[in-house]
């Protein structure tokens, strides 16, 4: 049984939609933040950064979103979500999980951070326009990068179709603008059954 750690509408999202779609056997730990279960004794030893999400499978501990997705295709995909090693396939998804989480991601956690994430005594108001600014110039050179494919990669879904379409959530959640192509991706990523399934099993695990 692997257990992740996090909130809903967390990275744990992307790890939640990655383990339903390999069809895994796992169960979401909710951390309420309120009440500081991120900073209990049993989580910090687990994570001492305090942060999420963690996966916890068997006695192996992990920590970082894109890590995790990486480590689930690999360990349990059977060939699913990753191009083969060592082929241009898997340098060309490499590429694009690093460009999400350095280029694209960066800038929405910046406008998050000095918006709920950091003590209210050093965020900074005027740091928006600048994340505004680097995820508009991030996001066109996404829109240049996509191809007619069903997916980032061809007709083949991948970790990185999963960390792009998450990453594209929490664009529309700090209401950013997403060009079309990146728009029309985003669309179909929310078709896929595993997402919904994700979703609602992380409710579930939300005390009444």
């Amino acid at each position: 049984m692997i257990t992740l750690y996090g909130t809903p509408k967390s990275r744990a999202l992307r790890v939640s939609w990655i383990l339903e779609e390999l069809n895994l056997d796992w169960e979401f730990s909710y951390l309420d933040f309120s009440k500081g279960d991120n900073r209990s004794p049993e989580f910090l030893a687990m994570n001492p950064s305090g942060k999420m999400p963690v996966i916890k499978d068997g006695d192996f501990v992990l920590t970082e979103s894109a890590a995790i997705a990486l480590y689930l295709a690999e360990k349990y995909g059977n060939g699913k979500l990753l191009p083969k090693a060592g082929t241009k396939e898997s340098a060309k998804h490499h590429e694009w999980v690093s460009f999400i989480i350095t280029e694209l991601e960066q800038p929405l956690w910046s406008m998050g951070k000095h918006r709920f994430a950091l003590p209210a005594e050093i965020r900074i108001t005027e740091m928006k326009n600048t994340a505004i600014w680097e995820f508009n110039k991030a996001a066109e050179l996404a829109e240049n990068k996509l191809t007619d494919s069903h997916y980032l990669l061809g007709d083949e879904l991948t970790v990185a179709d999963i960390l792009l379409a998450h990453t594209l959530l929490w664009a529309q959640v700090f209401e950013q603008t997403i060009p079309p192509k990146l728009t029309a991706f985003y669309e179909r990523m929310q078709q896929l059954p595993s997402l919904n399934s994700a979703i609602e099993k992380a409710k579930a695990s939300i005390p009444a």
